[in-house]
């Protein structure tokens, strides 16, 4: 049975910074493609940021430069480092693992970027 349990959210100031986890139970992270979604009130769950099983990250235009997406093996543990946030970046954010038709998802974290 697999888990992921997101953490790290929280209210921060514009330009702020924060550390999502997604701890992973019951599977490997490094086995398959993690992915960092987000969802703001009224709009759909948009792609945040992926790491494939290979190790290759992606990160969608609207948070490159400021978002890196990484993964620690011994931990099985996904993160996202967001640096300079901006209000728009209010959403829930929710980390999905990549196996098998429809994969698994967290349950989400939120975060409000705020003054």
């Amino acid at each position: 049975q697999v888990q992921l349990v997101e953490s790290g959210g929280g209210l921060v100031q514009p330009g702020g910074s924060l550390r999502l986890s997604c701890a992973a139970s019951g599977s490997r992270v490094y086995m398959y493609a993690m992915d960092w979604y987000r969802q703001a009130p009224g709009k759909q769950r948009e792609l945040v940021a992926t790491v494939t099983s290979g190790g290759t990250t992606i990160l969608s235009d609207f948070v490159r430069g400021r978002f890196t997406i990484s993964r620690d093996y011994v931990k099985n543990t996904v993160y996202l480092q967001m640096n300079n946030l901006k209000p728009e970046d209010t959403a829930v954010y929710y980390c999905k693992m990549n196996r098998g038709p429809g994969g698994f998802w967290g349950q989400g974290t939120q975060v409000t970027v705020s003054s």
